[in-house]
C-alpha cells in the first residue's frame, strides 16, 4: 500500500516543479501532497495498530477461561 504513496509523492513534486511560481508550487506540495499522504499513512497505521490490540485482546480471553495459572 505505501508504494501508492510514494507514486502519488512523485506525482505532486513533479507538478511542484512545473508550477509557475513558489507560492503555487508550495500550495500544490502542502494540500495536494503533504497532507493527503499524512492522511494515508494514518488510515493504514491505524488499521494496522487495530489489528495488533484485538489480537491481543482475544489471546488474553483466552489465558483469562482457563482455570489452571501458568
Amino acid at each position: 500500500m505505501y508504494i501508492i504513496a510514494i507514486g502519488w509523492a512523485y506525482v505532486i513534486l513533479l507538478m511542484a516543479l512545473t508550477s509557475s511560481s513558489l507560492a503555487k508550487a508550495l500550495a500544490i506540495v502542502i494540500f495536494l501532497g503533504v497532507l493527503p499522504i499524512m492522511l494515508f499513512a494514518y488510515a493504514v497505521g491505524g488499521r494496522k495498530r487495530r489489528s495488533v490490540v484485538m489480537a491481543d485482546e482475544v489471546a488474553d480471553q483466552g489465558d483469562r477461561a482457563d482455570p489452571q495459572s501458568d
